[in-house]
């Protein structure tokens, strides 16, 4: 029986950490957040929470609830599209300025902004639904009751260990970021790769 509800542990671990480990937006704002050393902890608590609420409502059945709901994912996906593109523009333009290279104290982001761009980069994205209420929901309720909480506790564990490794980590680049090109270089990454998110959720929404 342990043995069992240790595989719904590690099966829960490794779902979560094949779907968060991978270069979207929310993780592109953590890294750069951790790089300038603003609020990480209320960030990487704030991401690794939102995470665990929606596995569990994936798990306790909301996913088969939001599938039946196709303007809500359209309505997602298009409110998503506009924050990725203008967040990218903004990344962009940062790029673009040398001014903007420099991390000072007029640059400190404040706590609530911080968090509310968290929350914006978390549930404007319809893939975050997708890969925890719906994905992770669909195989966590088609294991044994008894197993469930072991699943979902594993994918909890995967979610924090990624975020803390993400914000925290991010220090260990802090010599590499010390130098103006490289935060351009990252902000010019960051910039392709939100706008290049936006078109894609504008092509999912049009049926592309």
């Amino acid at each position: 029986m342990n043995a069992i509800l240790l595989s719904a542990f590690a099966k829960g671990f490794a779902l979560s950490a094949g779907l968060i480990v991978a270069i979207g937006a929310q993780n592109m704002f953590v890294l750069r957040q951790g790089l300038k050393r603003e609020h990480v902890p209320q960030i990487v608590l704030f991401c690794a929470c939102a995470d665990a609420v929606l596995i569990v409502a994936g798990v306790s059945g909301l996913g088969a609830v939001l599938a039946l709901a196709p303007g809500l994912a359209m309505a997602l996906r298009l409110g998503g599209a506009a924050f990725l593109g203008w967040y990218g523009a903004s990344a962009l333009q940062r790029a673009a300025s040398p001014a903007a290279m420099t991390v000072g104290p007029q640059a400190v982001m404040s706590l609530g902004a911080a968090l509310a761009g968290t929350a914006a980069f978390t549930f404007l994205n319809p893939h975050v639904y997708i890969d925890t209420v719906m994905l992770m929901g669909a195989v966590g309720a088609s294991l044994p009751r008894a197993e469930r909480p072991l699943f979902m506790a594993g994918a909890v564990m995967a979610s924090f260990v990624w975020f803390s490794s993400l914000g925290f980590g991010a220090r260990f680049l802090a010599p590499l970021f010390a130098r103006p090109n490289a935060w351009r270089g990252l902000d010019l990454g960051i910039g392709v790769v939100m706008l290049a998110l936006a078109a894609n959720l504008v092509r999912e929404a049009l049926g592309g």
